[in-house]
């Protein structure tokens, strides 16, 4: 299981290396190589594994509250980029940057990639499959959920760190650790998670950028 998870990790962090470093981004569609990596990752996460995912409780609610998580966080990118923005002179143009990733194809075959399949695949991946095998190898240690969210946020928001972007890096943290500790509470609401990845992206990306 721990060697399964050193290897899916890896293969992330190749992946977002080569979508977002500066000696390789713009070699390929971005968008597309995004789609390709949330592929790869998805079938990482079903073959790797520990145990099956549990069923679907109350799906309308769980797409209720995906839809309230994606409009909070939202929210709070907004107030996070008004005050960076007074904080720090970088801020404005580093987020400036992660927009100009939107060009290379139109905005609503963007929007259908982030809600059909980057969105969800990221979220079954990080959260799905990375925080709850976390889990299981803790197990037994004092605190182990909470390392176990701990660990998966600052993995996931590293990933980014190719990418040399301060703002994009920081975004990261704090969407993995809303959506970590959510599930952290609740694993059950992982559905519920992966709406709200998928709408938020969607909005943040394209419908309402900041």
């Amino acid at each position: 299981m721990k060697n399964r998870l050193i290897a899916a990790l890896a293969v992330a962090a190749l992946l977002w290396f080569y979508m977002f470093s500066p000696w390789t981004a713009g070699l390929t569609n971005f968008w597309l190589t995004m789609a390709a990596s949330a592929l790869i990752l998805t079938s990482l996460a079903v073959f790797f594994s520990p145990e099956k995912l549990p069923k679907v409780e109350k799906p309308f609610l769980q797409i209720l509250a995906g839809a309230i998580i994606a409009v909070f966080l939202w929210g709070v990118f907004w107030v996070g980029d008004r005050v960076s923005s007074l904080i720090f002179d970088f801020a404005r143009p580093e987020v400036d940057s992660i927009y100009s990733m939107k060009d290379g194809l139109p905005p609503a075959v963007i929007a259908a990639l982030l809600l059909l399949l980057i969105g969800p695949a990221e979220e079954f991946f990080w959260r799905g499959y990375v925080q709850r095998t976390m889990e299981k190898l803790l197990d037994g240690r004092k605190w182990h959920e909470d390392k176990a969210f701990l660990l998966t946020a600052v993995i996931y928001a590293l990933v980014h760190v190719w990418s040399l972007n301060f703002m994009l890096v920081m975004a990261a943290l704090v969407a993995g650790c809303v959506w970590g500790f959510l599930y952290r509470l609740r694993p059950q609401m992982l559905p519920a998670l992966i709406v709200s990845h998928a709408l938020w992206d969607a909005l943040v990306f394209i419908w309402m950028p900041l």
